[in-house]
């Protein structure tokens, strides 16, 4: 009996220890997290996931500041298009916004500049040039707005392009190593192809809010210019008004 168990304890001492059999391969990363794969990648690679990150911080920037710029300016033009909406005279709208620099108050003050020009005389003409000088207020302040809007669109068109520079460029390293390596292990290449994707999801990190963003702002400085051609509208109203009261008051000074 004691044979039989000396026996069976060398027979497996013959046997590879599993300590040994699973012993770390020194061409395996120890880190496949998403950060172990970034400090691991090509030095192209990490400029490109670097490259790409800003332009996500631009992104989620520029939504931060014109959704509070823009939201701001709607408040003030419904309350300046409320007050017009009230009636009044078109000197009475000027005390009111005569110091402002908002859309509506440049709406009001260039109003008032062509009818100063005008000497007072309101007809057909000065309606239309009136009409052409509110057309010209807003497509400034439309511009004005979306300044820095542009580049979301940018962004939207060329990270995805630019990520899969980065994955190109990696898988390339990738198969360079296994012709420098001399094995087509899977193992040993997969780190290296999973760095290489990594740039893509960057891409589409950075692609993705930004074209939803841009859409996004896109229509709410659309209905921004719908509450500006509400304004001139209210604005035409007044002169049309002055026009008539002055049409009116014509016959009894004749008489």
């Amino acid at each position: 009996m004691p044979g039989i168990v000396a026996s069976t304890f060398a027979a497996a001492a013959m046997l590879p220890s599993p300590a040994l059999a699973q012993e770390p391969n020194p061409l395996l990363p120890h880190n496949l997290s998403p950060w172990g794969m970034f400090l691991g990648a090509d030095v192209v690679v990490k400029t490109v996931m670097i490259g790409l990150a800003f332009a996500s911080l631009v992104t989620w920037t520029v939504w931060l500041a014109k959704t509070i710029e823009l939201q701001a300016a709607k408040n003030l033009a419904r309350r300046r298009l409320a007050m017009l909406e009230r009636g009044g005279s078109l000197s009475d709208a000027v005390r009111t916004c005569e110091t402002k620099r908002d859309a509506v108050a440049q709406l009001i003050t260039s109003t008032a500049r062509e009818a100063e020009l005008s000497d007072g005389i309101i007809d057909d003409g000065f309606k239309e040039r009136v009409a052409l000088r509110l057309e010209r207020v807003e497509a400034a302040m439309a511009r004005q707005l979306s300044r820095g809007v542009g580049i979301l669109a940018t962004i939207g068109a060329t990270a995805p392009f630019v990520g899969l520079f980065g994955t190109v460029w990696g898988i390339m390293n990738s198969f360079i190593g296994i012709s420098e390596s001399h094995t087509t292990n899977l193992a040993v290449v997969a780190p290296g192809i999973a760095e290489a994707l990594l740039a893509t999801a960057f891409g589409l990190v950075a692609a993705i809010p930004a074209v939803v963003i841009y859409n996004h702002l896109a229509r709410v400085i659309a209905g921004y210019r719908i509450l500006l051609g509400d304004a001139s509208a209210q604005l035409l109203l007044i002169v049309s008004r002055g026009q008539l009261r002055a049409a009116a008051t014509l016959p009894r000074a004749a008489e």
